[in-house]
């Protein structure tokens, strides 16, 4: 095998050799300094042979050097930030030095933005795409990428539920369109549709891993968010939830050598703790609690005499004032640190270029033992075969670790349930001095000296592609894609803790899962005159993805030493295998009229395993058009109008995602012997008639510069409405199944989106730009045939009429002056509170969401200040509800010092009633007392740089060095009194909003160090 990489590489380097022309030219490119008005070389501009491949960079010094067939030919000339100069070459002689300069772009019009299997120039885009520099985010220390572009993006609800870097990020755009099904994006890396569902298998308390955590930030060249109909179009049954392509970093033709090197370290922090009660105010609280009902009950014989905390002569625990005071979370929490290294090799001849990076990112958690690891090695290679061929490579190889401990709900190996949930009073350790577990829960000190939970990823992203030019104007594009990851997780409970009680608990499970995917794409585009630009597209797709897992465990050890399952006294595996195939053929036909007319129309068929033997087949067609005004006559002369477009699509795009890969199928299941002899049972009720979630989308937009696009504003309405929508419903047990896959929801999100850029100061030396977003999504569930209930206690009810994630509560009113008591909302007025007096109040969608960035450059310093925030939503404190419960959970849960604010005598004004008999009236599970307002404002990211003068750093050899320091999640302003208002127990879709046991996201500090040579 290396015998044969090795010939390959020489073969690459000889053809470059071989295939190189004798004539060259060479020139410089430059442009107008920021500091004073004179010239100044212009590295990294590109020089590409108009009309072919071939092309070239400059270097530091902004020099370069193209090979050309003869004279007559034109160099195009281009960077970011400036404008596109055309240069012809004809009467120069080979010798000859151009010397080229390039003037600021006043706007960003001619950028170039990745669609759907190819490129547009900004100022002729008509769907809704939004591209991302990852440059601006990448150091945010999070696990995964996506998870950077909170409040970035206009329309694009991101959410991070928990603390813990590599764990699941909810991302919506536009809204959810799915009650079972998915409502996660497709992520496209490099043309490869990769996995974004986790394979976690090892329950951690609801929460799931983030596959997408396994990509290196630092290797993204750049992200675009694809958002309505015509843009997602093309990918027909991923779209529906939008799509975000990913490009990695690739080298330049003619570029030479480029190192750069990345390193950066910190620490981060929990901003704040929660607020318990001591010991003596927890006892306090347990004789009031016990003293009231023996008021209410006198039949229960609870009174000051026999309370439990009297002193100890008198049979009691003793006074409460005698009671210590035990601090669980500080043994939890610690500052953590925080450590990322970059390094890069770019570079390239005429007809090659490369990029090959390696990264190293650690992250610990700011609880206990929780860990996040990431190995990475990127390798991209692209070799101009001649002028109409060419071939390429990329490679991602990423090794994830996690010490991947319980940091959700669930009283067995829960770290916060340890720390927060177990009173204050309680000691670590019984009569004998030895470590005991407390109120249900682990021993936190037993917890976090055992705790074995490991799993490890291995992930391989790669696609090989031919560029072939059939004829002038006419392409031909082939790829393979591959997505490989193996996912092996294992643990071990000893004998000291909940879950490996009496003798010792182990689990090992890997799975494996692999996505094929094969690519072909025709393109032709003929300019016709002065007027007429026409493209067209055709293509297809085969896609095989291929799930298998193998799941073992073990109970039963003689001793702790002993952690193989293979040593249990006791041992059961399971086996699983799944496999889904999808066929795909799209068009595209698009048509620029005089750069002022434009019009997209868009048709593709995806055929799925997933479906019904009729219904595999679903059509996606999409239609956009666009009218740039500003380039009409009657606006030349307004000087203040540099560019206004309006937009229009229409469109449907699908949805298999979600479900499982036989969803249709009757399916009976092994295993199921009776009596010692081998048997099947049914396992899942087929429906023949499964076919597509499908949705339909309109959107209107408009695109506006004004002053040389000193201001510019973007704004998009839009409809979503889906049908077919994919959902369990429930059967009869006589059935003998409890529910089966169907086509039976529906569900509308409508809403707008507002984007606007300034450039408030633009002068010598010193730059200023603002960046503001703000959206509103409306979701509402237009179908449903019976409610359905998620989430702890019910709290999230899915009914006909409301918003998908609505809470269902009984509605606290007031805490009645003179009795202490809580009166709740009688729905019903049937004199009496029920069940059928819960209510919908509030959902998790806010009624507006954005962000905020500042840019500031003043020389060679650069100050970024970036915020998120979201209004109107609610988050469900679960926290509160038990730790407000007033004495009545006693020993078995924590007291938080909120309670401390209750009613205590006739007159007192307060919303925490009196304790009393819990889930009886005051501390009635699902009360709206603990539904808290989850509106925020955070100050995301601050970063300040310094970049060294380039005349410095040059004498050391060195192209670029810039010093920086960033600090995280700084400020927050919100109601909510909890830790953190995007905290959520689960990453069950489903039951978001309800914040239990959660570990907030952390206050972090970084110091780094950029170098290119």
């Amino acid at each position: 095998m290396q015998k044969f990489i090795g010939l390959v590489v020489v073969y690459l380097l000889l053809s470059s050799c071989l295939l190189a022309q004798t004539a060259q030219i060479t020139g410089t490119v430059r442009s107008v300094s920021t500091r004073a008005d004179e010239l100044e070389p212009l590295p990294g501009a590109n020089i590409v042979l108009k009309g072919q491949q071939k092309g070239t960079s400059t270097n530091a010094e902004g020099q370069f050097t193209i090979q050309i067939s003869g004279p007559g030919q034109v160099l195009v000339i281009s960077a970011i930030g400036y404008q596109t100069t055309e240069v012809k070459v004809g009467d120069a002689n080979a010798s000859s030095n151009i010397d080229i300069v390039l003037k600021e772009a006043s706007s960003q019009l001619s950028e170039v933005i990745i669609v759907g299997y190819g490129t547009s120039e900004r100022k002729n885009l008509i769907g809704s795409i939004v591209k991302i520099d990852p440059a601006d985010t990448k150091t945010i220390p999070v696990g995964s990428f996506d998870q950077q572009l909170q409040g970035k993006v206009s329309g694009v609800q991101i959410s991070a539920s928990t603390g813990v870097p590599g764990e699941r990020t909810n991302i919506r755009v536009r809204g959810a369109t799915s009650i079972n099904g998915s409502n996660d994006p497709l992520y496209v890396v490099d043309g490869v549709f990769i996995n974004g569902n986790s394979l976690q298998t090892i329950g951690t308390g609801g929460k799931a891993t983030s596959p997408i955590a396994d990509l290196n930030p630092a290797d993204i060249e750049s992200i675009e968010i694809l958002k309505d109909a015509e843009a997602t179009a093309l990918y027909g049954s991923r779209g529906a939830n939008g799509v975000i392509l990913v490009t990695t970093k690739r080298g330049s033709f003619g570029q030479k050598p480029t190192i750069s090197l990345n390193a950066s370290a910190g620490v981060a922090k929990a901003a704040k703790l929660w607020d318990l009660t001591t010991g003596p105010e927890h006892a306090t609280l347990v004789n009031e609690w016990w003293i009231n009902t023996g008021k209410d009950t006198p039949s229960l014989n609870r009174t000051f005499a026999n309370r439990p905390f009297r002193p100890v002569s008198e049979g009691g625990r003793g006074l409460p004032e005698e009671q210590q005071t035990y601090d669980r979370l500080s043994e939890l929490f610690r500052t953590a640190q925080l450590r990322n290294y970059d390094l890069s090799l770019s570079g390239g001849t005429q007809t090659t270029k490369y990029y090959i990076g390696a990264g190293f990112n650690s992250q610990e958690a700011i609880i206990r033992p929780i860990t996040f690891d990431r190995a990475s090695f990127k390798v991209n290679l692209d070799q101009q075969v001649n002028d109409k061929v060419q071939v390429g490579v990329s490679n991602s190889f990423t090794r994830t670790y996690r010490n991947q401990a319980r940091a959700g709900d669930g009283p067995a190996g829960g770290l916060l349930q340890a720390a927060l949930h177990t009173p204050t009073y309680l000691s670590p350790v019984n009569e004998q001095g030895v470590l005991v577990g407390r109120a249900g829960f682990d021993n936190l000190t037993l917890l976090l000296d055992n705790y074995k939970v490991n799993t490890t990823s291995l992930r391989y992203i790669g696609n090989l592609y031919l560029n072939a030019q059939i004829l002038p104007g006419l392409t031909f594009r082939s790829s393979w894609g591959l997505d490989y990851n193996n996912y092996n997780e294992s643990e071990y409970w000893n004998s000291l803790l909940i879950s490996g009680s009496p003798n010792g608990l182990a689990t090992s499970s890997v799975s494996q899962y692999t996505t094929w995917l094969n690519e072909q794409t025709l393109t032709y585009r003929k300019k016709i005159g002065s007027n007429h630009s026409i493209g067209l597209l055709v293509g297809n797709t085969l896609q095989s993805d291929v799930l298998t897992r193998t799941y073992a465990e073990g109970r039963g050890f003689a001793n702790d030493d002993f952690t193989q399952i293979s040593s249990a006294a006791t041992t059961a595996a399971s086996q699983n295998w799944s496999k889904s195939t999808l066929a795909s053929f799209f068009a595209k036909a698009d048509y620029n009229f005089g750069g002022k007319y434009l019009l997209d129309l868009s048709l593709r068929a995806d055929g799925s395993s997933r479906f019904g033997a009729d219904r595999q087949w679903g059509y996606f067609p999409a239609v956009g058009a666009a009218w740039r005004v500003s380039q009409e006559s009657f606006l030349q002369n307004v000087r203040a109008i540099s560019n206004l477009k309006l937009r229009a699509s229409y469109g449907f795009t699908g949805n298999q995602n979600g479900i499982g890969n036989f969803a249709a199928q009757g399916l009976w299941t092994g295993g199921t012997g009776y009596q010692g002899n081998p048997g099947i049972a049914p396992q899942q009720l087929g429906n023949p008639d499964l076919q597509w979630e499908r949705t339909r989308q309109a959107s209107l937009g408009l695109d506006l510069g004004l002053f040389n696009d000193r201001i510019g504003l973007e704004v998009n309405l839009y409809d979503k409405f889906t049908t077919n929508g994919l959902i369990q419903l429930a059967l009869p047990a006589t059935t003998g199944f409890s529910q089966f896959w169907s086509n039976a929801a529906q569900i509308s999100n409508r809403g707008f989106e507002i984007a606007l850029n300034t450039v408030n100061i633009q002068r010598k030396g010193v730059t200023w730009t603002t960046s503001f977003n703000i959206a509103q999504n409306v979701n509402n569930i237009e179908k449903l045939p019976n409610p359905l209930r998620y989430g702890s206690r019910d709290l999230i009810l899915q009914q006909q009429g409301t918003p998908l994630y609505s809470f269902w509560v009984y509605k606290q009113l007031y805490v009645d002056p003179q009795t202490g008591n809580a009166v709740y909302e009688d729905v019903n007025k049937d004199g009496q509170i029920t069940v059928a007096d819960r209510q919908i109040i509030g959902s998790i969608w806010p009624k507006f969401f954005g962000g905020l960035t500042n840019n500031l450059t003043y020389r060679g310093f650069d100050l970024n200040l970036f915020f998120a925030y979201q209004y109107g939503n609610s988050i469900y404190n679960h926290n509160r509800f038990f730790g407000e419960g007033g004495g009545a959970r006693d020993a078995a849960r924590i007291i938080l010092a909120s309670n401390l604010a209750r009613w205590q005598k006739p007159g007192d004004i307060t919303d925490v009633p009196r304790p009393d008999g819990i889930n009886v009236n005051n501390y009635r599970d699902g009360g709206s007392r603990w539904l808290e307002d989850g509106s925020f404002l955070r100050l995301r990211s601050l970063t300040v740089g310094y970049t060294f003068p380039k005349e410095l750093t040059r004498k050391v050899g060195v192209q670029n060095l810039r010093v920086y320091a960033v600090g995280t999640n700084l400020w927050l302003l919100t109601k909510y009194t909890g830790l953190d208002p995007e905290s959520s127990a689960s990453s069950d879709a489903n039951s978001q909003g309800i914040d239990l046991g959660t570990p907030p996201q952390p206050v972090g500090f970084q110091g780094g160090i950029s170098l290119t040579f």
